[in-house]
């Protein structure tokens, strides 16, 4: 993600953010939701505003991809994605950032 440009300050968050939406996992698509949508990829970024799913139903599709292309290991289209819901919405889009919202910048320095 660094080398994608993610701010380093905000690394240690969209880190914690993936391990808790998919064990960093590329490949999940999450289990139904409530409202019939569906979340992809290591961000798990929902297809109703986020990406085009590949059933056709209806999606604003903020991030202008499909749904399919967010479940790759090359995680550059997905972390796009993510810093879009991040500028539009914020961390607290994703439901598990209660688990990360004390997360700090440095948590991650170990790993540069």
């Amino acid at each position: 993600m660094s080398r994608l440009g993610v701010p380093r300050d905000e690394l240690a968050m969209y880190t914690c953010l993936a391990e808790h939406e998919s064990g960093f996992r590329t490949d999940v698509v999450g289990p139904p939701n409530p409202n019939g949508t569906n979340d992809y990829g290591i961000f798990q970024i929902n297809d109703y505003y986020w990406c085009a799913p590949p059933n056709g139903h209806f999606s604003y599709n903020q991030c202008h991809d499909t749904c399919d292309s967010l479940l790759t290991d090359d995680i550059e289209r997905i972390v796009r994605c993510a810093e879009l819901v991040k500028k539009m919405q914020g961390f607290t889009a994703w439901s598990t950032y209660h688990f990360c919202s004390g997360t700090r910048a440095d948590e991650i320095d170990h790993c540069f």
